[in-house]
């Protein structure tokens, strides 16, 4: 074989050794981004008609007083605008005014409307695993706070913003992811739908103070659940001692 066929051959060779190389190198960088990605969240379906008995699994996130003797709750959709400006306008009030003084305590339930917000399973599972080390509220803060960067109508990738806010706020990232893949609370943001029905919840964000619907023309304002728990309290307030009639002279 003469020197100029060996050298095509060898130069052949080669080239196929770097092609193969090539290719196992983006087969491994492959294999390693696919691996890194997060989990997509398993279809939630949620219940169409009341159902009791689901709604008796309902578990809330409560702060405030264990004791008070009024109790708020509310159901709401973390990608409703009209919850976060809830959040943003009213919510401060009650917490500084009625839950911080002893005087109630807050439950929220996630009432996620499928219909119309495609990243809100997302976040109420996003909060529910943030809830597994305590810090529920401090990821619905963020959830609130941020929507208008991780709703439908900015992002496709939901949880890859949210990742940041759960680090943002302490969380063990391992277990929150493994909470977020394994959809572990799926049964939980369920019932508290359910729960939502049963209470013939309609809209997001929907109010009762000790399961008395807050009404009003709208969103709830502070004035109107303020009036709300007066009246749930007035029974509870001592009567004030009459005082004695002036004996006539």
């Amino acid at each position: 074989m003469s020197a100029k066929k060996v050298q095509i051959k060898q130069s052949s060779n080669k080239g196929f050794i770097i092609a193969l190389a090539v290719i196992a190198l983006a087969g491994a960088a492959f294999i390693i981004w696919k691996t890194q990605q997060p989990r997509a969240v398993a279809p939630l379906v949620l219940p169409t008609v009341a159902d009791s008995a689901l709604a008796a699994q309902a578990h809330g996130y409560t702060i405030g007083s264990p004791v008070a003797k009024v109790e708020i709750t509310e159901y709401a959709d973390f990608e409703c605008p009209a919850c976060g400006r809830f959040y943003d306008i009213t919510e401060p009030d009650i917490k500084k005014n009625l839950v911080e003084t002893g005087m109630v305590r807050y439950t929220f339930y996630d009432f996620p409307l499928l219909n119309v917000h495609q990243n809100t399973v997302v976040a109420s599972m996003a909060a529910a695993c943030a809830d597994d080390q305590q810090k529920f509220w401090e990821m619905h803060d963020q959830l609130f706070a941020n929507q208008d960067t991780w709703s439908g109508l900015n992002t496709s990738n939901p949880r890859g913003v949210i990742t940041a806010y759960a680090q943002r706020i302490g969380l063990d990232i391992g277990k929150w992811n493994a909470c977020m893949d394994a959809s572990t609370h799926a049964e939980r943001i369920k019932a508290n739908y359910a729960k939502g029905l049963t209470m013939q919840v309609s809209g997001t964000p929907s109010f009762y103070v000790n399961g008395v619907r807050v009404e009003g023309r709208g969103v709830a304002t502070y004035d109107e659940i303020k009036a709300a728990v007066d009246a749930a309290l007035a029974p509870t307030l001592p009567v004030p001692a009459a005082n004695p009639t002036p004996a006539k002279p």
